[in-house]
């Protein structure tokens, strides 16, 4: 038995200002033609199976194209493998705050085939497979008593599906980790009783344990995209998204599946500014610009720069920034001050956090309404602050 694993497809999402000739935003566009590549990839390998492990929304109220756009490529999908169940769980971008808003999930449930668990733990059955596939949505974490993760008192094969975050697997510097998941204790997976374990909410594919993965997400779809390249760096795998394909015939084999993206996340390498005159650090920026191999234009790039002081910022060359902001989809030039250090006054000595800092801190755990999605309004508080921070430099 083959199965395809994905997670965190996160449609809808909106990045940037771009918009496509079609007036859709550039990077809600892309989501969209990476799940579609995926989909085309599931139905090449023609799995018994496929696993949406949460988040196939960003939001619980996501846009009309996005909807039309999962509802085709679901059918679609469907009607390529109809013999292969569809299971789709909820994450914590597609789960409403309160009950009576209703998901936005259900409405696959009008397509024969696919299987929706929005709000309670739910065993679902497939006999002409023989196997078992218990699901524990977001919310199940949430409400109530903590759900037991056991697989059912019943022959063939189990699966398991969840949706958060497996405490303490991670590097505690995981930087595509979202805020709002759901922590789970690796003890309660019980790992050893599953056949497989198919985990969302982390963005960079992932082994937890030996039968049990993040698929990753499709596209870059967080506030911090070069933090998930620093993640799957460390993974083997930089640059790089997908799916997974599970064989459970004989033993467990897990297979990566890349999917195509429609540009490149670039991270240039940093410059350190504590001794350079402007036109040095502006020299630098070009070298790098220049050095990029996928070139600029169209991209999403951030260029670090560490220890830069006030003036010298100022004193840069942003006519020529402002270029690159031009034909890059995005250029993120990221002025990192020197360090400040507290010496003298209230409290202990240390570093002081920045306002953005704080911003950030804020906004993580800050209670929104249900309809509001908190990475994109940290993003937009971030953004909102490196604009003044930007604007000031400028004058």
């Amino acid at each position: 038995m083959k199965l395809a694993h994905l997670a965190d497809i996160h449609l809808g999402f909106r990045q940037y200002h771009r918009l496509t000739p079609n007036g859709i935003n550039q990077r809600e566009a892309d989501v969209a033609a990476a799940f579609r590549r995926a989909i085309d990839g599931v139905v090449r390998a023609a799995p018994d199976m496929v696993i949406i492990a949460g988040d196939l929304f960003n939001s619980v109220r996501p846009s009309n194209p996005a909807i039309l756009h999962s509802f085709n490529l679901l059918s679609t999908l469907r009607a390529a493998l109809p013999r292969a169940p569809i299971v789709v769980i909820a994450g914590n971008h597609d789960t409403p705050r309160s009950v009576e808003t209703g998901t936005i999930l259900r409405l696959f449930e009008a397509v024969e085939g696919v299987s929706v668990v929005a709000e309670r733990p739910k065993d679902l059955v497939f006999d002409d497979l023989d196997v078992t596939v218990t699901c524990v949505p977001h919310t199940a974490w949430l409400s109530g008593a903590r759900p037991t993760l056991t697989p059912p008192d019943s022959s063939g094969r189990h699966v398991l599906v969840t949706h958060g975050e497996v405490a303490g697997v991670l590097r505690r510097d995981a930087t595509a980790l979202e805020h709002g998941g759901a922590l789970v204790d690796p003890g309660e997976l019980h790992a050893d009783r599953w056949d497989y374990i198919a985990l969302g909410h982390y963005h960079v594919a992932h082994q937890v344990a030996d039968n049990a993965w993040y698929s990753g997400s499709l596209e870059y779809v967080s506030s911090n995209p070069w933090g998930e390249l620093q993640d799957e760096e460390r993974e083997g795998r930089p640059g790089q998204k997908g799916w997974l394909l599970v064989d459970l015939t004989d033993r467990l084999e897990v297979q990566f599946q890349s999917v195509a993206l429609a540009r490149h996340i670039v991270d240039l390498p940093p410059i350190h500014a504590a001794s350079l005159a402007p036109a040095e650090v502006d020299a630098e920026i070009v070298a790098h610009v220049e050095a990029c191999a996928p070139g600029l234009d169209d991209q999403i790039v951030r260029q670090v720069v560490f220890d830069i002081p006030r003036p010298i910022a100022r004193d840069l060359d942003h006519e020529r920034i402002r270029a690159f902001k031009a034909g890059a989809l995005h250029f993120h030039l990221d002025l990192r001050r020197p360090v400040p250090h507290r010496e003298i006054g209230v409290g202990a000595p240390g570093v002081r956090q920045t306002l953005t800092d704080v911003l950030t801190e804020y906004l993580g755990r800050r209670p929104l309404d249900a309809d509001v999605d908190r990475p994109s309004l940290v993003d937009l508080g971030v953004r909102y602050m490196q604009a003044v921070e930007q604007g000031l430099r400028e004058e």
